[in-house]
């Protein structure tokens, strides 16, 4: 340790940890590639957590829509209760699907391949090895020596 309770300068010349590592003999574009797949998979990921937000609003929704049918048979209103209990309590929300079908069909079609695409490619070109790309740029940005910025935990 250095005086000022960071690290001594030749504490951290060792850049990342093995697992992030690029493997001997795999080029720069490579590790670019594989960086762009890694993005594109994480943005598929944002997106499902948006379907699963899609289909859990849809549901609340449709569980409100129960409740002011029953709040509108209370008051009086049983042509209006009736009305939106027939044409939208339990519609689907696409041809043939609630939203848990459309959750479901996204996993199937697209979710998890792409995940199975993307480890496949990675375990065949790095040694399975994630955010290659990144730690190179976390390398390349840290201030060797600082406290603050450590290759590793």
């Amino acid at each position: 340790m250095s005086d000022s309770g960071g690290m001594s300068e030749n504490e951290d010349l060792g850049g990342p940890d093995e697992r992030h590592r690029r493997p001997a003999g795999v080029d720069d574009a490579t590790v670019e590639a594989l960086g762009k797949l890694s993005e594109g998979l994480e943005m598929v990921e944002r997106a499902r957590g948006r379907l699963y937000d899609w289909h859990q609003l849809i549901g609340g929704g449709g569980a409100r829509l129960g409740e002011a049918v029953e709040l509108l048979r209370k008051a009086g209103h049983h042509r209006h209760a009736d009305l939106i209990a027939r044409e939208l309590v339990g519609r689907n929300v696409l041809t043939g699907r609630w939203s848990f079908q459309t959750v479901e069909e996204f996993n199937r079609v697209y979710y998890r391949p792409a995940v199975e695409l993307e480890e496949r490619v990675r375990q065949d070109l790095i040694d399975g090895r994630e955010h290659v790309y990144e730690a190179e740029m976390k390398e390349r940005l840290r201030t060797q020596g600082h406290p603050d910025h450590t290759a590793t935990p």
